[in-house]
């Protein structure tokens, strides 16, 4: 057995006196490579998970089950210390309940549960709204006791600050930690002023986003981590990098490809564009396989 549950030592790293820097994955690829880098914890990205399993937006298209089978085998092929994403908790209280349980089975150290109604809408697109300040507390009650470690971090988002303003959504965070949330998320926030402000305001630690590769629909404006932490802030999560990278390099390989293979009929090899053969078997674990296979192959 683990000397130290996934959501204690979750824990241990918001309370860590540095900022936590925690990137955003969405499949094997980029949850091996954020491993390779050397972080101890990444966040699933719900719009990450909706865009590339669905091919559409983040609009409250995506259910329970794509979600959480694409957070059990991320699971399953790393140890980072893993942050689902659990939209709304897809329903009421007695909803989340069974959802926060399916998520802590499926290996996460936390889960993410936002006071946007149904269909919700990625964090920095127009047209959020808010369910009840009462109806979230309930929710986050639910998450609270339905969890089998009680270490199994809740983390409570709200999404109130763009629609309602920021003392609202300061308010509603505090409500939330009252009902039993270990770390709180305000999304959207318009300045570090804000960000300053909400952070000295509630009472359990902050978690904000960063937007690096959204940047044409940018509400919060671009920190970096030192200053966040100066601004109190205690996780700063990058939840669109890698997938944004992702489909950059792959356009661009694209386009090289019609150009000159398609088009011009030229074989063209561009290492620049691409990982190796040899690349991909070394992040993937081919290695480990191949280890397995001396082990256990019939001679």
């Amino acid at each position: 057995m683990p000397s130290q549950s996934r959501g204690s030592a979750l824990k241990a790293l918001i309370a860590a006196p540095e900022i936590l820097v925690t990137p955003g994955v969405y499949d094997g690829f980029s949850a091996r490579l954020v491993e390779k880098m050397g972080f101890k914890t990444a966040s699933i990205s719900g719009a990450g998970t909706s865009e590339s399993r669905l091919g559409w937006p983040d609009r409250g298209l995506m259910g329970l089950e794509d979600n959480l089978a694409n957070a059990r085998r991320i699971a399953d092929c790393t140890d980072l210390l893993l942050q689902a994403d659990a939209d709304t908790g897809y329903g009421n209280a007695l909803n989340v309940y069974f959802v926060v349980q399916a998520f802590e089975k499926a290996g996460m150290a936390a889960v993410m549960i936002e006071d946007q109604v149904w269909p919700k809408r990625c964090g920095h697109m127009a047209g959020k709204a808010v369910i009840g300040t009462a109806e979230m507390v309930d929710k986050i009650k639910a998450a609270v006791d339905a969890r089998r470690d009680s270490s199994f971090v809740i983390k409570a988002r709200t999404d109130a600050a763009e629609p309602l303003g920021i003392e609202e959504a300061i308010d509603r965070l505090n409500r939330y930690a009252e009902a039993g949330a270990d770390c709180l998320f305000a999304d959207a926030l318009h300045s570090l002023e804000d960000i300053r402000k909400v952070a000295r305001s509630v009472l359990k630690p902050l978690s904000v986003n960063m937007g690096l590769g959204i940047r044409q629909r940018q509400t919060t404006p671009l920190v970096s981590p030192g200053t966040l932490k100066d601004a109190g802030v205690a996780q700063v999560t990058y939840p669109r990098l890698l997938s944004a990278a992702a489909l950059k390099g792959m356009t661009n390989a694209m386009e090289v490809f019609m150009a000159d293979v398609v088009q011009n009929n030229r074989v063209v090899d561009r290492p620049d564009l691409s990982a190796s053969f040899d690349e991909i078997n070394d992040l993937m674990g081919m290695a480990f396989l191949d280890e397995l296979e001396r082990r256990y192959a019939a001679r």
